[in-house]
């Protein structure tokens, strides 16, 4: 058998939906808040079995606990589960749903489906253990090499690894999971099967809020540097993951600009991405979460949803991003230069809108002229500025619609707004629906009332009316 497939490395982990998920630290955190723990120990799991990956021939398999609601005789719907994990995780890993049972069950099922397979070495991981990391993996592959059982004791009485060279269907019976007991029943068990057994060092797994203090040393002791707030209603769409027209295409894309997000600011140089739902009736929350955001809920109203992200942002700097619009490749440098240059308070990107109709060209020089010579740049164009300067200012006014003039106004008494060199890319949905004329038509009648003193009450209604 080729070496490639002699030994696996089994992730057992569950797609992060609030309510469903880290139940234990609800109480703590919120159902958004624990879903958002468990997608970070995840993906930071997954970084260290990547690592290992990168080192030793072995091959990945990540067994998923489904939606309470999934049906594992019906096809179409593995097919959807897998396809979310796929979403949120990558196309690199094989996917299997977890099957019916408690813990030992399922654990039992994956092990043997591994041997049967041909394996020679089997380890089965959780997510919920930051401390082991890849040299951790590896030691442990190492002592299977000369024992037959290989734990990793977990400080609260159960094990974070288990690694076997055969199946061995005892280990998985007669065990009171969920409990301290299980390492000690797991032990007593191998002693009675006479099998040589290698310890790992402890270490302790995140399930309660007095371990949370744990997982904040180990993996969120590096500075954020950059929080992005990205305000959203009913933006379920924009998250999707099939890519067969155009505009799918296109918003398929957000998916890769989170993913992109370690390899452009770096994680000695963390950004967080926070999503503000407005109230969202579909599922925005949870395909945002699935993309890589953060997700809280505030009142509706975009000037309220960012400064409800901004006030949990732990970032030195603050990017508000709609949701419909894409950072470019080195945006974190591009922020970081300009914002370095003398006098500059906030910044913004220069625009490109999607599509391909004559009129955008038009509209994208006229962005270009009133960002650069009068220095306003809207919301789209991806505002930026230090957390302590939007704190300085108040925030965003609590206003129905241009909440961003409004803001780029303030910055002004207080020094020069610039502007970046590269572009952003926003969707092109809105001048596609009304038409490039009377897009551009509405948006200069709305800050022509502005400026007449018209009440932002009002305006909102007529452009809501007319948008």
């Amino acid at each position: 058998m080729d070496a490639v497939t002699q030994t696996q490395l089994i992730v057992f982990t569950r797609y992060p939906r609030p309510g469903s998920t880290k139940t234990r630290l609800i109480p703590a955190l919120g159902e958004t808040g624990a879903a958002h723990l468990q997608r970070q120990m995840t993906e930071h799991t997954l970084r260290q079995v990547e690592t290992l990956h990168q080192q030793r021939a072995i091959a990945v398999k990540i067994w998923f606990a489904g939606d309470k609601n999934l049906n594992l005789d019906d096809p179409d719907q593995i097919a959807a589960e897998q396809q979310l994990m796929q979403d949120w995780l990558g196309s690199q890993w094989n996917y299997q749903p977890q099957g019916t049972g408690d813990l030992g069950a399922r654990m039992a099922a994956a092990f043997q489906e591994a041997f049967v397979a041909g394996m020679e070495q089997v380890l089965i991981i959780g997510t919920d253990c930051p401390g082991l990391n890849a040299d951790r993996l590896t030691d442990a592959l190492q002592a299977l090499q000369q024992q037959d059982l290989v734990l990793g004791d977990a400080t609260d009485g159960g094990y974070y690894l288990l690694g076997l060279k055969r199946f061995i269907p005892e280990l998985f019976v007669g065990i009171d999971w969920g409990t301290a007991a299980v390492l000690q029943q797991t032990v007593a068990i191998a002693e009675n099967l006479g099998l040589a057994i290698a310890h790992l060092p402890p270490l302790t797994d995140i399930d309660r809020p007095e371990d949370l203090p744990i997982w904040n040393a180990i993996v969120q002791g590096k500075k954020t540097r950059l929080s992005i707030v990205v305000p959203m209603l009913n933006e379920s769409e924009q998250f999707g993951s099939q890519a067969n027209t155009d505009e799918q295409r296109w918003k398929s894309e957000w998916k890769h600009s989170y993913e992109r997000r370690w390899e452009q600011v770096g994680e000695s140089e963390e950004v967080e991405w926070i999503g503000v739902d407005g109230g969202s009736g579909d599922r925005t929350i949870e395909r945002a979460t699935a993309a890589g955001l953060r997700v809280i809920s505030s009142e509706l109203g975009r000037a309220r949803q960012m400064n409800a992200g901004a006030a949990i942002a732990q970032g030195e700097i603050l990017l508000f991003l709609h949701v419909d619009t894409q950072l470019p490749q080195d945006f974190w440098a591009q922020v970081q230069a300009t914002l370095a240059q003398p006098h500059v308070v906030a910044g913004a990107f220069n625009l490109k809108i999607q599509g391909d109709r004559p009129g955008l060209r038009w509209i994208e020089r006229g962005v270009w002229w009133r960002s650069h010579f009068c220095k306003l740049p809207y919301g789209d164009q991806a505002i930026f500025l230090k957390a302590e300067v939007f704190r300085q200012v108040g925030g965003f006014a609590d206003l129905p619609i241009m909440e961003d003039f409004e803001l780029v106004r303030r910055l002004q008494k207080l020094g020069r707004v610039a502007i970046a060199p590269e572009f952003v890319m926003t969707s092109g949905r809105r001048w596609q629906k009304i038409g490039v004329l009377r897009t551009t038509w509405i948006n200069q009648w709305v800050i022509l009332a502005y400026f007449l003193g018209i009440s932002p009450q009002r305006i909102a209604r007529w452009y809501r009316g007319k948008a």
